[in-house]
């Protein structure tokens, strides 16, 4: 089995533009890039409702597609008014459950936090809810936890010190693939998903990959694409560039 996934935000454009759908991005991993699974950002998710969860989960089998990954955006646990932090909450808990119904391998859920550091009561209560959310995800056969790309996540010290105070099994990050390899490094040890934005496929892919590789890293090498233009090409760029280094590494041990 061939580890990529395309972060279907990599189409964040077409979707913007009308020309693309969650079924039209499924259609696109199967029979354009011969993927065998997704990596779905929940801007294009247009329900949690059971039975619109049903016919996703049935193209997703039609397709032979594992979910690597469900991304969530709009339930990252801090926000300061005790309203949102309430329905961010909820929206998590509606996350999690389609992840579940899905059968998502991993899912994306951010700390919030908008300062370059936490708080200590902001640290303690985002702690709280990732140990929460973690044993549900034990429970359920599963991964979650943050991505290390903005507000306090995106420093890495930040990162390090929350994932050593959640310290729990179905815990870990979605490792964005960053230019600064003391970064990377700080947070391999957590990853639970990857992406790997243009500036990465264009760069240091091979270190980047070769540092989760040489970890015991098990699980996908998701591209992502952010400019919003000339996506269905260059997504495919990336998706040759890994499977590149994927299939040296296949030669290199035959």
């Amino acid at each position: 089995m061939v580890k990529i996934s395309i972060a279907s935000y990599a189409f964040h454009g077409l979707l913007r533009e009308g020309k693309m759908d969650l079924f039209g991005y499924l259609e696109s991993c199967k029979y354009r890039y011969h993927l065998d699974s997704a990596d779905i950002w929940n801007g294009m998710l247009l329900s949690t409702e059971d039975d619109y969860l049903a016919k996703v989960k049935d193209a997703l089998d039609e397709r032979g597609l594992v979910l690597a990954n469900l991304c969530v955006d709009g339930a990252h646990f801090w926000e300061d008014d005790p309203a949102a932090r309430e329905q961010h909450y909820q929206n998590g808990l509606a996350a999690l459950h389609a992840g579940e119904a899905l059968g998502a391998l991993t899912v994306r859920i951010d700390a919030g936090g908008r300062e370059a550091n936490w708080t200590d009561e902001q640290f303690d209560f985002i702690v709280k809810r990732y140990q929460e959310f973690a044993q549900r995800a034990h429970d359920n056969g599963y991964k979650v936890g943050p991505e290390n790309h903005w507000g306090a996540e995106a420093d890495s010290q930040n990162m390090k010190k929350l994932c050593e105070a959640v310290n729990h099994p179905a815990f870990g990050v979605l490792l964005h693939f960053k230019g600064d390899m003391a970064d990377n490094v700080t947070m391999a040890p957590w990853a639970m998903h990857t992406h790997l934005s243009w500036q990465i496929t264009e760069g240091n892919l091979t270190e980047c990959m070769t540092l989760l590789r040489d970890l015991g890293y098990d699980g996908y090498y998701g591209v992502e694409h952010h400019t919003g233009k000339n996506e269905y090409t260059e997504v495919a760029v990336q998706v040759a560039k890994v499977r590149d280094v994927l299939d040296r590494w296949r030669i290199e041990n035959a």
